[in-house]
């Protein structure tokens, strides 16, 4: 059904849901017709969540992060050791990581990746954050998991030559990447094969 054809007020829900990352028109349609077919109390719970989401979080001022308090939980962590910092391009990376429960360090997260193409520079992230952190004096490795994307690859390049240049005493890892566990070398593709040649780890 065209947009013109809908009733107004879900014309406007639709058209404001279309707007998020994701969601095309008839995705942002269906999600509205789901919230219009939900019981009252239900969809007025979903309303007064949104319109309280950015009354209640905010972005930590220590790591960058989305938090309840500022300093977040992790930053706010006596167990938490300051000497591992692991740098990540969003948020939802922060998250991945946490829920395998191994890292005991602390996290900055990058605000994304630079991405020249896309107009993202070094001023749009949150560089200014990093360097404040490497410069307390604390940090004394800093673990790179960025990804392996080409903007990703940028980016760690951009931050190992402003350790090297500012900061020479902390040391500089990334994750591993490479070959998956129960994978062939020969139905890898060629980046795959780089990566896993150029990071290989000593037996």
């Amino acid at each position: 059904m065209p947009n013109e054809r809908l009733p107004g007020p879900l014309r406007e829900v639709a058209e404001q849901l279309a707007k998020l990352p994701g969601l095309g028109p008839k995705s942002a349609l269906r999600a509205s017709l789901a919230l219009l077919k939900m019981p009252r109390e239900q969809a007025e719970a979903v309303g007064r969540g949104i319109l309280t989401l950015r009354e209640r979080l905010c972005m930590c001022q220590t790591c960058g992060s989305l938090a309840e308090s500022d300093p977040c939980h992790i930053c706010a962590d006596p167990g938490r050791t300051r000497e591992q910092l692991c740098l990540v391009a969003e948020w939802d990376s922060l998250l991945a990581l946490e829920e395998m429960g191994l890292f005991r360090g602390t996290y900055l997260v990058l605000g994304g990746l630079l991405s020249p193409l896309d107009g993202v520079g070094p001023q749009a992230l949150e560089f200014d954050l990093l360097r404040r952190r490497l410069a307390s004096g604390e940090v004394r490795e800093l673990i790179l998991a960025l990804g392996a994307t080409l903007d990703a690859e940028n980016t760690a390049s951009h931050v190992k030559n402003m350790v090297l240049q500012g900061y020479p005493g902390i040391a500089i890892s990334r994750l591993a990447q490479g070959i998956p566990m129960g994978a062939e070398v020969k139905y890898m593709d060629r980046e795959t094969l780089r990566q896993s040649l150029t990071h290989r780890q000593a037996v």
